[in-house]
């Protein structure tokens, strides 16, 4: 096992020789929108980004999911077969199956296995003190789930969040890959804070976060401030505040934002400054809104400016 549970990994590395190893991960949620093909290619994506975190080729992959097969009939769980088949196919990757259970809410992911050179494998554990920090798609989806399941926002205000959780991080990871990415991963369920931790307590330094750089959906402070932010949105920010020292002008707003419990999120990517522009200048030209936000710097936790 090169990688395994101590560092918070996006996935597990597992060396079959010195030239090859094994990559795997398995993810699966209760949809967040409410067009099933939309709920498949979301929870698809979010599954495969795992891979593309450790920047590793994903190969096969399995489906997962739970469906109350009585209540809404199979066309709606076959719609959901079908996104999350859409998005296996434009990864180039084999989908060999997979396995359904009767639930009385509805569940689905994958399971993925991916490949990797045992000396290739991007890790959250090696971020260096100088490095640049680059995010590669926008903070919010949870607040806009949460506020879709609300009624406070329709899918046709939520479509562009929709588009960016159903976007592959394929191209962020070749991206990363061409520019010596020191250390990477994925930011999902536990926010940017959460996973930006994990990436200082790993590497065992200190990440400095600038909150103007940050993207950010549109609509997302408006949602705040009726009131709209979810459970675990919240009881992130609670966790977070642990290990994190905030600048006095920053609001509890754009705390809860950075808390904010992500679905198919982008990389948060460390990298020598030089390589910082020729990243961006790749991932912009792959349509995403990526953003220099931060620094690696000597200590521990998260700093955040303004």
């Amino acid at each position: 096992m090169l990688v395994g549970f101590s560092t918070s990994d996006d996935a597990g590395v597992y060396k079959i020789s010195d030239d090859l190893a094994l990559v795997q991960t398995v993810d699966f949620f209760t949809p967040i929108v409410d067009d099933p093909f939309d709920f498949g290619r979301i929870a698809a994506a979010n599954a495969l980004s795992d891979i593309y975190a450790m920047g590793a080729k994903p190969l096969t992959a399995l489906n997962i999911a739970g469906f109350p097969i009585e209540e809404y009939g199979p066309e709606i769980l076959t719609q959901i077969l079908e996104g999350g088949a859409a998005i296996v196919r434009e990864a180039g990757v084999a989908l060999l199956g997979g396995h359904t259970i009767k639930d009385d809410e509805p569940k689905y992911g994958l399971a993925v296995t991916g490949l990797v050179h045992p000396r290739k494998i991007v890790t959250n554990a090696k971020a260096r003190v100088g490095d640049a920090l680059v995010l590669t798609k926008p903070l919010g989806t949870g607040i806009l789930a949460s506020a879709l399941k609300k009624g406070s926002i329709d899918e046709d205000q939520m479509r562009t969040a929709i588009a960016s959780m159903a976007t592959l991080n394929a191209a962020a990871s070749e991206a990363m890959l061409a520019t010596g990415a020191h250390a990477a991963t994925d930011v999902t369920g536990f926010g940017l804070l959460g996973h930006a931790g994990e990436m200082a307590r790993a590497s065992k330094v200190r990440l400095r976060l600038r909150s103007s750089q940050i993207p950010v959906f549109e609509l997302v402070r408006e949602m705040i401030a009726i009131g709209i932010a979810p459970a675990g949105t919240r009881a992130n920010a609670l966790e977070h505040a642990a290990f994190t020292e905030f600048a006095p002008e920053i609001d509890v707003d754009t705390r809860i934002i950075l808390s904010d419990a992500q679905t198919s999120g982008g990389l948060l990517i460390a990298l020598a400054p030089r390589n910082v522009e020729r990243l961006l200048a790749a991932l912009r030209s792959s349509g995403l809104e990526a953003a220099r936000i931060g620094e690696v710097e000597s200590g521990h936790g998260i700093a955040v400016d303004v």
